[in-house]
């Protein structure tokens, strides 16, 4: 069963490829941000360091709710007014979502119920997983494409677009860590189309309906 990841800079339509494996293939998805919110919830493997780590910076409201759920917006005030706490908490998380996302994998090989494993992660190349997987997508998409959706979908403002696409790989480095390349540009039928011949190469076929 191979290891799959999906990467590709914001606004290139990696959720709707996404869509598309998990409704037309025998496979398992797994988002680094789902991994994230679980090791972050009350009872996950990083909640009581990571609520420690943050109440070392205080804030303007409690870091978590009644409940014991994370405050995530407080969270975020908090994260993003200081680097030196973003930077602690990203070695903290990252390195932790990959032990839980390689463990996730480990348990579906072992159980054989899917033909392969998807791990979606915008930071994928940076986080260190290419060694891991036995096959790395790019989701490219042109700028102005990626632009227009973020515009439409998300009402980001261009400015907010250029500091996110500057925080992001270049697409020179994105094609030089993938296998597979899947322009998204256009018609989401075409990257379809791309996607199965892919996945053709590797072996695997459409699930029965």
């Amino acid at each position: 069963m191979k290891l799959i990841g999906v990467t590709g800079g914001v606004g290139s339509g990696k959720s709707e490829i996404l869509r598309y494996l998990q409704t037309t293939y025998n496979c398992r998805i797994l988002m680094a941000d789902d991994a994230a919110r679980a090791l972050e919830a009350p009872g996950g493997g990083i909640y009581e360091d990571l609520i420690a780590l943050l109440e070392e910076y205080p804030g303007t409201e409690p870091i978590t709710h009644p409940d014991g759920q994370i405050n995530n917006p407080e969270m975020a005030r908090r994260i993003f007014s200081n680097p030196a706490l973003r930077e602690r908490v990203n070695q903290m998380v990252h390195p932790a979502v990959k032990i839980y996302a390689l463990d996730e994998y480990k348990k579906e090989r072992e159980a054989g119920r899917i033909d392969f494993f998807v791990l979606e992660a915008a930071l994928l190349i940076e986080a260190g997983y290419t060694a891991d997987m036995d096959s790395l997508w790019y989701i490219y998409c042109n700028a102005d494409e990626r632009r227009r959706r973020l515009r439409a979908s998300r009402g980001y403002s261009d400015e907010k677009i250029d500091n996110i696409m500057k925080s992001q790989l270049s697409e020179e480095i994105y094609r030089k860590n993938a296998d597979v390349v899947i322009d998204n540009s256009g018609d989401l039928a075409v990257s379809c189309r791309q996607v199965d011949e892919a996945l053709q190469k590797m072996g695997y076929m459409p699930k029965k309906q």
